[in-house]
């Protein structure tokens, strides 16, 4: 009876043995490239970051001098770049993730013809940003631009000089911004968390004397509650990643009005290839990104309901 219960428990020490070889040799692809393309860029950048390496040269030791130049306001533009990115993302997120809801509350009727407008509205998303970014710089041309040409048929002499105005640069990537996102992500999953609604609710709601603001605002939006935290979070993320549309169509002109905080650190890494300074602006950006989204994440407490949660 020994022998045999000691073979048994052989075998299953040797198929759960097996069972973890296939198990590691499976997700083995994955950590290799999390490895190689992740951690191992992050924890190199983090070295770079507390050097003064510069392209061509060796790197050496400077403890934090680099985050002090940054944040003590040595480096000019620093600050400057720092608002510029939060005045994009302050006035983006909010526009973007209302835009995009009350596009998918449209799309969600069923009315006819929804499933061409779905395309329509999804396809600017699909555009690549430099093709965009290309397009729009010729909407945008003072002289023979489509909406200058435009305020000219309706009686105004001059339009405004969109890009090239500071007045009016900022303003002017916002709505290219908005146009490639507002129908993109974000709607298809407001989408999907909108045709998760049971229309029971609705209809009992509706029983009850509810107009259709009341069922919006009291049934809807609290059911879909963790779908705009999610695309709040990633909206938030998105738009302080903001940086080919400004190379491509103002190069952070004019007068650095569109002077983002990637531009700034693309500057540094590839234009003065200070890639220590340049590192510890990415580790500055990755803990800004990381505080916002701690705070979003205390803040949702107060107005996120998951189902079958029970507070108290």
């Amino acid at each position: 009876m020994k022998t045999a219960a000691g073979a048994t428990r052989r075998r299953g020490l040797s198929l759960r043995a097996r069972e973890e070889i296939a198990g590691w040799l499976w997700t083995s692809p994955w950590l290799i490239g999390f490895v190689l393309f992740v951690l191992g860029p992050m924890l190199i950048s983090l070295y770079l970051s507390l050097t003064n390496y510069a392209i061509g040269g060796k790197p050496q030791f400077v403890g934090l001098d680099n985050f002090t130049r940054a944040l003590s306001g040595r480096d000019d533009l620093f600050w400057p770049s720092i608002g510029r990115t939060v005045e994009y993302a302050f006035v983006m997120v909010p526009i973007g993730i209302t835009l995009s809801l009350l596009a998918a509350t449209l799309l969600n009727q069923g009315l006819k013809g929804t499933s061409v407008f779905r395309t329509l509205f999804f396809l600017p998303s699909l555009t690549p940003v430099v093709a965009s970014a290309v397009i729009w710089r010729w909407l945008y041309q003072p002289d023979f631009g489509a909406i200058n040409w435009l305020l000219w048929e309706l009686g105004v002499d001059e339009g405004p000089r969109w890009l090239t105005n500071p007045e009016s640069a900022l303003p002017s990537l916002m709505l290219i911004g908005l146009w490639g996102s507002v129908g993109g992500g974000a709607m298809v999953i407001f989408l999907a968390g909108l045709q998760g609604v049971p229309r029971e609710l609705h209809d009992a709601a509706s029983m009850d004397g509810a107009n259709a603001w009341q069922r919006f605002r009291n049934i809807t939006l609290p059911m879909i509650s963790p779908t705009i935290f999610f695309n709040l979070v990633i909206g938030i993320i998105a738009a302080l990643k903001v940086f080919a549309v400004a190379v491509l169509a103002t190069q952070g002109g004019p007068n650095y009005a569109t002077w983002f905080f990637n531009l700034h650190l693309y500057n540094h890494a590839f234009q003065f290839f200070e890639m220590g300074y340049a590192s510890a602006l990415a580790w500055i950006f990755f803990f800004l990104v990381v505080a916002l989204t701690y705070l979003n994440v205390r803040w949702s407490r107060n107005w996120v309901h998951y189902e079958g949660e029970v507070r108290t």
